[in-house]
């Protein structure tokens, strides 16, 4: 009785490295749409950033104009400060808040992380050119 019988459906080494070789050009396929993916959704957010900083900058800026020309007024007429001064005083302020705003958005900015995407990228492609 014949206990080791081949039967033929065992791949070859031929088929198996063809098979790895399809199988890591399909990870790399689909590496790549997710990086498109990741940086579609980076733009998105920022576009939205931007959007709500420019419209948030508009309404702040003619909001604190007319508050500002109004306390100009106030300090003029309540505590007596000479106008030069009751400018200085309310431009300072409001140069602050203005820094402050600005500095915000800024990082709003920075929060956009395409930075993962691309180092996953930068991984996978350099494993296939430096396999070890």
């Amino acid at each position: 009785m014949a206990t080791n019988l081949q039967t033929g459906s065992e791949p070859s080494l031929t088929s198996t490295v063809s098979g790895i070789i399809h199988d890591f050009q399909e990870l790399i396929k689909q590496q790549m749409d997710l990086f498109k993916t990741e940086v579609a959704a980076d733009i998105r957010k920022a576009k939205d950033a931007t959007v709500a900083l420019a419209f948030g900058a508009i309404a702040l800026f003619l909001g604190a104009a007319l508050l500002c020309v109004a306390l100009v007024h106030l300090l003029i007429a309540f505590v007596s400060f000479p106008p030069w001064a009751s400018y200085l005083l309310v431009g300072g302020i409001v140069f602050v808040i203005g820094g402050i705003l600005t500095f915000v958005g800024w990082n709003q900015f920075h929060s956009v992380g395409a930075d993962q995407s691309v180092k996953a990228l930068q991984e996978n492609l350099e494993w296939k050119t430096k396999p070890n």
